[in-house]
Formats: C-alpha cells, structure tokens, sequence
C-alpha cells in the first residue's frame, strides 16, 4: 500500500494542479498520512527551480496547518479520532512510550528533530503536543521554523545545484538529517545529565 501511495503522490507532480496538491499533502502529513511532503516537492522544484521558495513556501506552511489540525485532534478528540489513527498505521505504541517520557522540554527536541528529519514522524509530535497541552504559541512557533528550515534549505540546495544535486537528495537526504536529528538528540540528553550531575547549571 505504501508503495502505491509514494507512486501515487509522485504523479501528482506532473498535473497542472500540483503546486495545489503540494500544499493538500503537506497539510494530510502532518496529521494523518503516511508520505512527507517532499516526494512531491523535490520533482516539482526541479521541474521549474524558479519557483523553488514558492514551492518551499507552499509545502511549509500547509504543513504548519496541518501540525495545526494534529495538535487538535490531540487535544480535542484523542479517544474519538486521533488515537483510531494511530492504531491503523501502527503508531499507538510509539505515541505511548513518547507520551510516558514527555516533557516541554523533550517535546521540543521533538517537534525540531520531526519537523527537519521526520524523527519520530510528524504526525505522533503533533497529536502528543496537543494530548500534552503544550503552548499553541510555543507549538506553532516551533512548527514554523523547523518546517520552514527544512524544506527552504531543499528550495536553496537545488537552486545552486539543480539536477546534479538530485540523486544525491533522493538517496542522502533522509540519512544525513538522521544524522542531525541524532546529534540534536544525544547533545539534548548530555546536557541533561550534566545538568542533573550537577556540572551544568540549570
């Protein structure tokens, strides 16, 4: 199913409607569905890199909406909507560890490390911080930059590169902002410890 879903949304980039479709699937992502944004932006970026920010502009802000409506349905309909929606992608056990051992603290570590990596994917983050009752302001200024961050620095990297930049996208993207999300985690719970040690002031 999956397969056919990426397939699918990956049509959807040669439609005289896509930068529409663009913004639809980076809104669904956010709360529900299965494949990111950027299966549709990198084509259609590459396909016309003049309107690569535009594009980039587009993706974030309807995946700021939809962390939006993921916040909402945690906070407002968890038992009746968001909680089924787990269950059927198999989520609701990572949403219940996550859940255990939040904080503000680590739900903003988390909110960063989704918005630029998908790590843990976005739509968990969202719903927790809304099951939380984190600060909307808080959330939605988070959502904005590490959203806005990751899909900018796509618009940026294939405005000076273009095509060549592509297979390399494709293939090292997801392990290289990995790599930062891991780094982001690891240097948060060392500072923790430290801090808990007694070595670092809090």
């Amino acid at each position: 199913m999956l397969k056919k879903l990426y397939d699918w949304v990956l049509s959807l980039a040669a439609r005289k409607s896509a930068e529409v479709w663009l913004g639809v699937i980076a809104i669904v992502e956010s709360s529900f569905f299965l494949v990111p944004a950027d299966v549709l932006y990198l084509p259609m970026a590459l396909a016309r890199p003049e309107r690569a920010y535009r594009y980039a502009l587009v993706a974030t802000v309807g995946s700021v909406i939809g962390g939006i409506l993921g916040y909402a349905l945690g906070y407002f309909a968890f038992e009746t909507v968001a909680k089924p929606v787990l269950e059927f992608y198999g989520k609701l056990d990572s949403f219940e560890h996550l859940k255990a051992c939040t904080s503000d603290q680590t739900l903003l570590l988390l909110l960063t490390t989704s918005g630029l990596a998908h790590i843990p994917p976005i739509k968990i983050v969202t719903i927790l911080a809304g099951v939380a009752q984190i600060s909307f302001v808080f959330f939605l200024v988070s959502c904005v930059i590490a959203r806005g961050a990751r899909f900018f620095a796509l618009a940026w990297a294939l405005r000076r590169y273009g095509e060549t930049i592509r297979h390399f996208i494709e293939k090292r993207l997801g392990l290289i902002v990995g790599v930062i999300a891991a780094i982001l985690i690891v240097g948060y719970f060392a500072l923790k410890f430290l801090s808990h040690s007694g070595s670092l002031a809090c």
